[in-house]
């Protein structure tokens, strides 16, 4: 065990809840921000632009938790850092798509069943995330329905995979303490 790793288990469990509470706060604050930034920053953006939000979003979400995987790898308290990392990823991940939605409805509102507004264009995309699916807005187009597509594949991903490695980042940080 490093010293830090020494020290931090070595610290009185109140503060230890003081760091994790710290950390988790920190992680809403950084959600906050993301979909407020979704609501409150222009979009002015056309066409086949959403497309290249989208793809350049997505990278944005790769790069971010390929960072974090290696910082919960080198954490003293990676439980912590991982419920940190899924509490800024998914959000991120699911603003990118709304975003999207909200682009493609308005450079083309036949993209989907009526015409959405940014709340709108966030519903929908919980609503596929929760794979829920409530029928009152429906990707109407080949290319909405493409993206909608995607999203479900990544949503599997998100839930499926990035939860799996973000679990074993903290399991190779606690197996190396040992």
């Amino acid at each position: 065990m490093t010293r830090t790793e020494i020290g931090y288990q070595q610290l009185p469990a109140g503060t230890r809840r003081r760091h994790a509470l710290r950390s988790l706060l920190r992680s809403f604050a950084v959600s906050v921000v993301i979909v407020a930034g979704y609501f409150l920053l222009p979009m002015r953006l056309d066409g086949p632009v959403a497309w290249l939000v989208l793809c350049g979003g997505l990278a944005v979400v790769g790069l971010l938790l390929a960072w974090q995987i290696r910082d919960i790898a080198r954490s003293p308290y990676p439980r912590i850092r991982a419920l940190g990392a899924l509490a800024t990823s998914v959000p991120l991940f699911l603003v990118i798509f709304a975003t999207t939605y909200f682009l493609m409805g308005r450079s083309a509102p036949a993209n989907f069943s009526e015409p959405l507004t940014r709340l709108d264009s966030l519903y929908f995309t919980v609503t596929v995330f929760a794979t829920v699916g409530f029928g009152d807005i429906v990707a109407a187009s080949g290319p909405a329905r493409i993206i909608v597509t995607f999203q479900m594949l990544g949503d599997l991903i998100i839930v499926g995979l990035v939860a799996r490695t973000l679990l074993g980042a903290v399991q190779t940080s606690l197996s190396h303490r040992e």
